[in-house]
C-alpha cells in the first residue's frame, strides 16, 4: 500500500471518529458538493401523539402548526429529534447536517450575511467560546431559560452560558469521560473485576505504567493505543490569565504516551482503526512502531480481510482497556461482539470529557418562539430524554431528574454495571473553567511534540521548544514562559 493511500485511509479514520463522539456527526465521504445533507420531517409529521409532553402540547397552540423550522448541525442525532419534534407538534423540521471541518465556516457565513435561516445552530464545547463572542446565539434567558438552572447537570448548564453569564445553549447529553475494561482480564490478572479496585490500576501516570508491565507480563496489552488517556489530561487549562501554562500533568502525559509507545505496552493500533475496533472483540496482532507511525505501509489497516492476511504471522493479544468518554458505550456495543458481557468501567487519573452537541437559538432567527420551544424540547422534556436513552441504546442525558430514574438501569453489556449513576457521579467533578478557546490547537501542537519524541524525530527539549514555536506564532497575543 502506498503512502498516498495511507493518507487517504488516515482521513478516513478522523470521519470514523466524527460519526462516534457526540452521538453521530456527518460524514464527509456521505456528503454532498456542499458538504451537508438535509432531511425534513413534514413527511412524519402527525397532528397528535399520545406520548407528546403537557409542555409541547401548550406550546404546540401557542405556535400552531404549519411552520417550519431550520436545524444546521454537526450531530445526526438531531435528524432523529426532529422527526419526534415534528411527529408531537406538527411542526416541519428541516435537518441540515454538515460536515465538521465545514460546519464554523457555513455558520460564519450565513448569521454574519444576515440570513434568518438557520433558526437552530448547534456546537462543540471547543467552538462555543469563539460563537459566542461573535453574537451567533440569542439569549435564552429571554425565554425563561434561568427556570431550568437546576434541573441540568452542572458542568453542561455552564458550558451553554456564555463570559457573562447568559445562557446561550443546551446539551441534551453529558460526555464525562471513563476506563472501559475486560472484566475477565482484570479478574486473571488482578483478581477482581470491581470497578472502584480496578479503578485503582489508573490512579495515575506511574501506577498506569506499572499496570501496563503486569498486564504485558501476563500476554495481554494494556491498551491497543497510546492515546487512551488523552481525554484525561485537561485538568490543567493551557492558558491561564494570557500565558501558556504546561502543567506537570501535561509532562507526566508526554511521558506516559512515550513510554507506552517505546517499551512495547500496547498493540501499536491507532486509534479509530481496523486493529483498534477489533480489540474489543478479542484477539489482535501486536503491530510494530513502524506500522504504527506509517513507516512500514505493508499492512492495510482499513480493510479487514486484508489486515487479517497480512497481519496472519504475528504474535496476537487481547486488549485490557480503553479511554472513552460516556458515548464510548455505543462504540463498544457495536464491536465488542463475543465479549458482550465482559466489561466494566471505572475512572480514570483525572476528571475528563470529550464532545457533547449543544443546541441554542440563531440570533438572526425571526422564528425564535418556536425555536425556544424545540432547545425545550431536545434538552429539558422528560418524555424526550427518556425516548432518547432507548433511541440511542445508551447515550446519556444531562437531565438530572431522568439519570435519577435510570440510576439503578443494569446495562447487560458491562456485567449488571449502574452505568447512568456512574457517568453522573464523573460528570460532577468536570471543571469546565480549565477549557480554553485555544484548547483545539494548543492540544494538536503538544500531541505532535508527543509523536516527535516517541518515534525518536526529536529530542523531548527540542520537541516542547517546536511546540512553543507553533503556539506562540498561531497566538502571538499568548505570553510563553519558555
Amino acid at each position: 500500500m502506498k503512502l498516498k493511500k495511507v493518507a487517504a485511509l488516515l482521513l478516513a479514520g478522523t470521519m470514523a471518529f466524527s460519526v462516534t463522539a457526540c452521538g453521530g456527526k456527518a460524514d464527509d465521504a456521505a456528503s454532498t458538493d456542499t458538504s451537508t445533507t438535509s432531511t425534513s420531517s413534514s413527511d412524519t409529521a402527525s397532528d397528535n401523539d399520545d406520548t407528546a409532553s403537557a409542555d409541547t402540547a401548550s406550546s404546540d397552540e401557542k405556535t400552531g402548526t404549519g411552520e417550519k423550522l431550520v436545524v444546521w448541525t454537526l450531530a445526526v442525532d438531531l435528524e432523529q429529534f426532529g422527526e419526534r419534534y415534528s411527529e408531537q407538534t406538527g411542526t416541519e423540521v428541516e435537518t441540515v447536517v454538515i460536515a465538521p471541518d465545514d460546519y464554523a465556516t457555513k455558520v460564519q457565513t450565513a448569521l454574519m450575511g444576515g440570513e434568518k435561516e438557520p433558526d437552530i445552530i448547534v456546537g462543540e464545547p471547543q467552538m462555543l467560546e469563539d460563537m459566542y463572542d461573535n453574537g451567533f446565539f440569542a439569549d435564552l434567558n429571554e425565554f425563561g431559560a434561568q427556570d431550568y438552572a437546576d434541573q441540568v447537570v452542572d458542568y453542561v448548564w455552564k458550558v451553554g452560558q456564555d463570559k457573562d453569564g447568559i445562557q446561550r445553549t443546551i446539551s441534551y447529553q453529558i460526555t464525562p469521560a471513563g476506563i472501559y475494561y475486560r472484566r475477565d482480564i482484570a479478574k486473571e490478572v488482578f483478581g477482581t473485576d470491581d470497578p472502584a479496585e480496578v479503578g485503582k490500576l489508573f490512579a495515575d501516570y506511574p501506577t498506569i505504567l506499572t499496570t501496563a508491565q503486569t498486564l504485558k507480563d501476563a500476554g495481554y496489552r494494556i491498551f491497543a493505543s497510546d492515546a487512551e488517556m488523552n481525554y484525561f489530561t485537561g485538568d490543567t487549562a493551557w492558558v491561564v490569565d494570557g500565558k501558556l501554562n504546561v502543567a506537570q500533568a501535561r509532562l507526566d502525559y508526554m511521558d506516559l504516551a512515550v513510554e507506552l509507545y517505546q517499551k512495547d505496552l500496547t498493540a501499536y493500533a491507532n486509534q479509530w482503526s481496523t486493529p483498534w475496533y477489533q480489540g474489543m472483540a478479542g484477539e489482535v496482532p501486536i503491530l510494530t512502531a513502524d506500522i504504527q507511525n506509517y513507516a512500514d505501509d505493508s499492512v492495510n489497516v482499513w480493510d479487514a480481510e486484508q489486515f487479517a492476511d497480512s497481519t496472519k504471522d504475528m504474535d496476537k493479544t487481547q486488549i485490557f482497556a480503553y479511554g472513552l468518554p460516556s458515548w464510548g458505550v455505543i462504540t463498544l456495543r457495536d464491536n465488542v461482539k463475543d465479549t458482550s458481557g465482559s466489561w466494566g468501567v471505572c475512572s480514570g487519573p483525572a476528571y475528563g470529557f470529550g464532545g457533547g452537541t449543544y443546541i441554542g437559538i440563531s440570533a438572526n432567527s425571526e422564528k425564535k418562539e418556536l425555536a425556544w420551544d424545540y432547545v425545550k424540547f431536545c434538552t429539558l422534556n422528560e418524555d424526550t430524554a427518556n425516548w432518547w436513552i432507548e433511541a440511542s441504546q445508551g447515550d446519556t442525558v444531562a437531565l438530572k431528574s431522568v439519570l435519577e430514574q435510570h440510576k439503578d438501569d443494569e446495562n447487560a453489556i458491562y456485567g449488571g454495571q449502574k452505568l447512568y449513576s456512574f457517568w453522573q457521579e464523573q460528570a460532577a467533578g468536570i471543571d469546565y473553567s480549565k477549557v480554553t478557546r485555544y484548547d483545539k490547537v494548543i492540544g494538536d501542537a503538544w500531541g505532535q511534540a508527543i509523536s516527535s519524541i516517541k518515534t525518536g524525530q526529536s529530542n523531548k527539549e527540542d520537541a516542547i521548544n517546536g511546540f512553543y514555536d507553533v503556539v506562540q506564532s498561531t497566538y502571538p497575543e499568548i505570553e510563553i514562559d519558555r
